[in-house]
């Protein structure tokens, strides 16, 4: 079963642009209540879509390059990565089904 991977302002670019597969970051933060509503589906939503889309974590206070350079100004974000180019944003907390609807797009 795969989890979220923890990203880095250093690794964010192996991870995420350099990425073969699509990949959902999670901009959030320890302090961020809805933040800790939306860890759980992604959680399963890694497990669920192993192997085809990678779900990366990246910690807003700890990686402030980051959350610049892709004009974060909210947390939760998610941001939906294919080749290595943002196609899809969702801020806040959305239920399950709307980040998978985000998710099967990235594979469609």
């Amino acid at each position: 079963m795969s989890a979220p991977i923890t990203v880095t302002d250093a690794t964010f670019q192996a991870e995420v642009i350099d990425s073969e597969i699509p990949v959902v970051v999670d901009i959030w933060a320890t302090w961020c209540g809805p933040c800790k509503q939306v860890a759980p589906l992604l959680d399963q939503l890694a497990a669920e879509y192993d192997g085809r889309v990678k779900i990366v974590k990246l910690d807003a206070d700890l990686n402030p390059e980051t959350v610049t350079a892709v004009g974060v100004t909210s947390i939760p974000t998610l941001g939906f990565y294919t080749g290595g180019t943002r196609v899809e944003t969702l801020i806040g907390a959305h239920p399950k089904p709307i980040i998978a609807t985000k998710m099967e797009a990235l594979l469609a």
